[in-house]
């Protein structure tokens, strides 16, 4: 699907142009037009990058691709080329999983492209225009800062979710360490792995376009995109506080299934320490010796049974004399 709006200077604003009108506008130097491709086929991505906007190859080629490619800044010339990842909504914290977003903003443009049917932000983006026009009237790094901004946005439910998760794992742990509890924590580490795998590079994206070496991005928007960066250093510094946590609650149910299996094997070994004497006797007197003094005595049952009750408190009384037990 395709979706456009072009906002020319003192005159009404258009919606859902054709690629013809899109390469009328484009002569505009004053106007912005703003193209999302959502979903798009390939047809739909030529018609669009290739014979409206002349895109690089290369380029057109990454919107294409459903594979992973990492956050990145690639400068062509009059435009940029910009790749970011929000997240999937409604996102499983054992299955974290994102949604690569393709921007090229131009001097007067700015052209989105998604594989998924839908991402939040640029909805998000799309209805608050309805409403307020701003955007579209600080040009188009402006309207490229504002979906950026919105999909940092989102990283914080997430992390305020993991902190949450791990919050009862740590409660978990300590009461009753089941193998259940490591798969929720070996899970909510490797979200937090992918979730560092996003952040570190993006944050390196954002890094570089609050600079002054891209004439794309006007001088006094800068800070708008620094604003952006800080906001990823603060989450990249909390999903570390969240990683060292889970690497700790880790430990800990190592540690008490390591205990747990201590004090099983303890009191296994009490047990078998106390009937390896009362197996010796219990050897001894069953020995089928025709001259056994012991077998004719009117009461060497009994007799026999009080040594065993003897054996058995004489070594409980040992084991917790000496702290074992």
């Amino acid at each position: 699907m395709i979706r456009s709006i072009f906002c020319p200077k003192d005159a009404p604003r258009q919606f859902n142009l054709s690629p013809d009108q899109m390469a009328e506008v484009l002569q505009n130097p004053e106007g912005l037009l703003w193209v999302s491709l959502e979903q798009p086929t390939e047809e739909e991505l030529r018609a669009v990058l290739q014979d409206v906007f002349h895109f690089h190859p290369l380029a057109i080629e990454d919107c294409s691709n459903d594979g992973y490619q990492a956050p990145k800044v690639d400068v062509f010339g009059s435009y940029l080329f910009i790749i970011v990842h929000a997240l999937q909504p409604e996102f499983p914290l054992d299955h974290l999983d994102t949604i690569e977003l393709n921007c090229f903003l131009g001097p007067n443009y700015l052209v989105t492209s998604h594989l998924a049917a839908k991402m939040a932000p640029v909805q998000a983006v799309w209805e608050r225009l309805e409403r307020d026009t701003r955007p579209l009237e600080n040009g188009p790094d402006f309207l490229c800062y504002t979906i950026l901004d919105r999909l940092v946005d989102e990283f914080m439910p997430l992390l305020d979710a993991m902190d949450d998760e791990i919050d009862r794992l740590e409660d978990d742990v300590l009461a009753r360490p089941k193998p259940a509890i490591l798969q929720r924590i070996l899970s909510l580490k490797h979200s937090i792995s992918t979730l560092r795998r996003i952040i570190a590079p993006q944050r390196e994206v954002m890094n570089r376009l609050s600079r002054d070496d891209l004439p794309q991005i006007t001088a006094q928007h800068h800070i708008y995109y620094r604003d952006i960066y800080d906001h990823l250093v603060r989450i990249h510094d909390l999903s570390e506080s969240i990683r060292d946590v889970v690497t700790g609650t880790l430990d800990t149910y190592l540690s008490a299934t390591s205990n747990r299996l201590n004090e099983v094997m303890k009191a296994l070994t009490i047990v078998s320490t106390i009937f390896l004497p009362l197996s010796f006797v219990a050897g001894i007197y069953g020995m089928n010796f025709e001259n056994f003094p012991e077998i004719h005595w009117q009461y060497g049952y009994f007799y026999v049974w009080g040594v065993f009750i003897l054996i058995v408190i004489g070594m409980l009384w040992f084991f917790r004399r000496r702290g074992w037990i």
